[in-house]
């Protein structure tokens, strides 16, 4: 059976964001902002995740001072296969290895450090959701509320899906310097992100999750480079058009000026640190979350 073109499409972005997210864990490793044990210790507690699908040697290659032919040996005296994936472990192998790197690459930084991490992609896509799902299952990290000129959605409540404001209220905003960024998405509604409850979290030591536009995820790299860039993929082209209409709540007319912006905003993609496919929520939300640690 041939493989419809979209789905060898979609099945290789997939492919590509997952490759990027897990040379961004290495590199995190490699540049002491995360341990090599707490990544190994996810990887064996979600299965699902980006470090589960890692290589030892991709783990192994992100520690300082090992090349490729130490690699070998260590792997070697570990008993563990060169193309053994984190999350494929057996139990005695977790443990030689979880030795090996307490000892080789001990870790004196603090993972649990406070960040923001900055959600965007293209309409329909399901930030939102992921969102959502990570506010009821994450009681930790702060989700940002933004603010909209917009008029509310069926279910939406006021202060917690977004601050609904008048035109009048987002210029006094603005030209109190309220906001972290604004933009007007869609040619039509203004969004804006409140900077004081950032800053309040920051600096308790909370970690912000930030649903915004690619407008705004560039103000946010421009105004806050430290900041950790999200996009947030759909599995293809057909299921992202499928997710748009099939909510039910713009007109056909809204619905058409929507996917011709998802088309510019899908190719702003390579602007993120990393990227992540919407093929599950839960799955999604938690590799998001992976990354603010």
């Amino acid at each position: 059976m041939t493989v419809p073109e979209v789905d060898r499409a979609a099945g290789s972005r997939a492919a590509i964001a997952a490759r990027r997210a897990r040379a961004a864990i290495k590199k995190a490793v490699s540049e002491g902002r995360r341990s090599a044990t707490g990544v190994l210790e996810r990887a064996t507690t979600h299965p699902e995740s980006l470090e589960a699908g890692m290589r030892v040697t991709e783990l192994l290659q992100g520690i300082p001072g090992l090349g490729k032919i130490r690699i070998e040996r260590v792997i070697e005296r570990l008993s563990i296969s060169p193309s053994k994936r984190l999350g494929g472990l057996g139990a005695l192998q977790r443990d030689r290895l979880g030795a090996y790197l307490a000892k080789r690459a001990p870790f004196s930084g603090d993972e649990s450090g406070a960040c923001l991490v900055v959600l965007a992609g293209p309409t329909a896509v399901g930030k939102g959701t992921v969102s959502t799902w990570i506010r009821e299952n994450v009681p930790g990290v702060l989700l940002s509320v933004s603010a909209t000129t917009r008029a509310p959605r069926p279910g939406e409540v006021d202060g917690v899906s977004y601050y609904f404001v008048d035109d009048a209220e987002f210029d006094r905003m603005i030209e109190a310097g309220e906001f972290l960024e604004w933009a007007v998405v869609h040619n039509s509604s203004r969004y804006g992100t409140p900077r004081a409850p950032i800053d309040k979290a920051l600096a308790e030591g909370r970690s912000v999750l930030l649903e915004i536009d690619i407008q705004g995820a560039r103000q946010v790299r421009a105004t806050m480079p430290e900041a950790r860039l999200v996009f947030l993929l759909p599995p293809s082209w057909g299921e992202l058009v499928r997710r748009l209409t099939g909510r039910g709540t713009e007109t056909e007319e809204e619905q058409a000026r929507r996917l011709s912006t998802a088309e510019v905003e899908l190719a702003a993609q390579s602007e993120f640190d990393y990227l992540i496919v919407n093929n599950d929520v839960e799955t999604a939300a938690r590799d998001v979350v992976s990354l603010m640690q």
